[in-house]
């Protein structure tokens, strides 16, 4: 299975900042996500290395953090405790994230087998903010929070898709795309074309672009001014489904729960709010 990519763990500093921005608050957040399942535990020193903090810095904060109930400790090594849950399940229950989107996604599963995700830009990944699965496989999960590179995903695609030119351009002209496996498309030029043919098909569909084993179709989710907001997938197992057959046999059932959930939305403010770019 390819390595999960490392999460973008310094805050970009070219982002204009307000006054009021709490430098403390930032690196806080930037250790707790510098946890991840390649990273379950790690020593003052690696999480100083990964967040880019003096140990000292680093120090303060996973005290101030272990205080707080989300930090435990093993010897030298630190780990996350299960407090931490608790940040994204208030966000699953009040934006109505079980209530709204997982239901389609179950039919999904249970129509088609496999798995289905849906997901929305965060930077220059896509971040999954619902999903459900019959798969057991050892291969990228595309967990609740899990985070990817968008040019490597159905659903990155199709979200790039929906940006306007000029926000497309401003990500094709920063991004690096890197070989996540022998197929992953690396080449910008490549990529643009690949994301311009999903503006004019209305969907996308990769095969061992993440990881090897997974061939995906996705579509977008508009809101109610028809701006793409959010990506639907499902996928299966290379060599056990084609993009083909996800196009002939699964497209319009997605386009369906797509259309359905996009209407919903509009009833959450909340879950308006964490969609779209």
């Amino acid at each position: 299975m390819a390595s999960a990519p490392a999460p973008a763990l310094q805050h970009d500093q070219s982002a204009a900042r307000p006054p009021e921005f709490v430098e403390a608050l930032a690196k806080g957040i930037g250790i707790l996500e510098s946890f991840d399942a390649a990273h379950p535990e790690m020593t003052l020193s690696d999480i100083a290395r990964r967040v880019g903090l003096s140990p000292a810095a680093a120090r303060r904060s996973l005290i101030t953090l272990q205080a707080l109930g989300y930090v435990g400790q093993t010897g030298r090594r630190f780990h996350l405790r299960p407090k931490v849950l608790t940040l994204g399940s208030a966000l699953f229950f009040s934006a109505g994230i079980g209530e709204v989107l997982q239901p389609d996604l179950r039919e999904l599963v249970e129509q088609f087998g496999d798995a289905s995700s849906i997901g929305t830009l965060n930077g220059e990944d896509v971040i999954y903010i619902a999903h459900s699965s019959v798969q057991r496989a050892r291969r990228a999960t595309a967990t609740i929070g899990a985070h990817y590179p968008a040019y490597a995903t159905s659903l990155g695609r199709v979200l790039l898709a929906g940006l306007p030119d000029n926000a497309l351009d401003a990500y094709l002209a920063r991004v690096q795309p890197e070989a996540l496996t022998s197929k992953t498309v690396t080449d910008v030029k490549e990529l643009r074309k690949l994301i311009l043919a999903v503006r004019a098909d209305g969907y996308s569909t990769t095969v061992d672009q993440l990881d090897y084993g997974i061939t995906a179709l996705g579509v977008a989710i508009k809101g109610p001014d028809g701006r793409t907001v959010a990506a639907l997938n499902t996928s299966g197992y290379s060599g056990m489904v084609t993009p083909e057959q996800l196009i002939a046999e699964r497209l319009p059932t997605l386009q369906a729960a797509a259309a359905r959930i996009g209407q919903a939305i509009i009833r959450y403010p909340i879950l308006q709010s964490i969609m779209g770019p």
